[in-house]
């Protein structure tokens, strides 16, 4: 399978990388050991694992994890979707960024966990790198909640935002990482279907789009070298968040199993040492049958959401092709 599709804006800087890092190695030996996690043993178990550790998070965005964050960013809180949505602006842009580029963007965290201090450096970095006014949407969550309790507000919240950024000589990006991936993906093909205001492109971060498990025998041969991400834990999640097992074919849900035609032009990131993988180049496929322009980037070895992860050389990588994507 190409690992690029035909259309990138350098083709340099989007062949795949030969083989990761000495730092990337270094923490797919660490993750193991820091994170102690393994795979489901009892889904009430990890249900009332999950609500000890949400209840244990402070509120509100971790700003303490961008240094100078008051100073060089502006927050407004947006409440008109029924949930809170974190408005994050650069208060000073550079020479030729684009102060009408909005970028809606989907945290990840399984559809179980809310934005961390990784989400918000990447997308502190990106608004001060493009200019762009950054909106984070604070979701319901499961196990408590489903996708029919934020998908419909979603909605209309992103159409709200590409009008404003059309009136300001901009554009709206839908871009998200792992659940968050899948989640702005489905709300891509939503807002096709509407007829209304749409987003100009989207960036996927190795999204979550196949929570219906249709490739069990890639899932189970990508699982073997993931560190991070088991099958056990991926259904539970994925059950949470479908809420009945008729929904899970849903493209609300699963938006790799919906229509791709006629969406906005994508860039997609991945890495191969990923359990989602199987999604990724069911994607692919699924794109080129359908005619939509995916550029997708699939590198040798990388874990998952590699380009948030910190200190590791593929990151910067891959925030270099977002930009380029977003410029072209």
């Amino acid at each position: 399978m190409p690992a690029v599709s035909r259309s990138p804006v350098d083709p340099t800087l989007f062949d795949p990388i030969p083989r990761p890092s000495f730092r990337h190695r270094l923490l797919v030996r660490a993750l193991p050991v820091v994170r102690r996690s393994g795979d489901l043993t009892d889904p009430e178990a990890e249900r009332r694992r999950v609500l000890a550790r949400r209840r244990a998070e402070p509120a509100g965005l971790p700003t303490w994890a961008v240094p100078g964050f008051t100073r060089r960013f502006a927050v407004e809180r947006d409440d008109s979707a029924g949930f809170p949505s974190w408005v994050v602006t650069p208060r000073a842009r550079a020479a030729g960024t684009s102060p009408g580029l909005t970028v809606l963007y989907l945290h990840g965290g399984g559809y179980a966990f809310g934005l961390d201090p990784f989400h918000l450096r990447w997308v502190c970095r990106l608004a001060r790198a493009t200019g762009a006014r950054i909106v984070l949407p604070d979701y319901p969550l499961a196990p408590e909640h489903t996708w029919r309790d934020s998908h419909e507000a979603l909605v209309g919240l992103a159409g709200r935002y590409a009008v404003q950024a059309a009136e300001g000589g901009g554009e709206l990006v839908l871009a998200g990482d792992s659940a968050g991936g899948g989640y702005a993906l489905s709300l891509a093909q939503a807002m096709r279907d509407t007829g209304g205001p749409r987003a100009a492109r989207t960036v996927l971060i190795s999204p979550w789009v196949d929570l219906a498990g249709t490739t069990p025998e890639e899932t189970a041969q990508a699982t073997a070298g993931d560190p991070w991400l088991f099958v056990g834990k991926i259904d539970a999640y994925a059950g949470w968040w479908a809420g009945s097992e008729a929904d899970l074919r849903r493209p609300e849900v699963s938006p790799g199993l919906g229509s791709l035609a006629d969406l906005p032009p994508t860039l997609l990131l991945g890495g191969t040492r990923d359990t989602l993988l199987p999604g990724f180049r069911l994607l692919v496929r699924r794109a080129a049958e359908a005619g939509w322009e995916l550029t997708s980037v699939e590198e040798p070895g990388l874990l998952h959401v590699y380009p948030l992860l910190p200190l590791v050389p593929e990151a910067d990588r891959a925030f270099r092709q977002v930009l380029a994507f977003l410029a072209r």
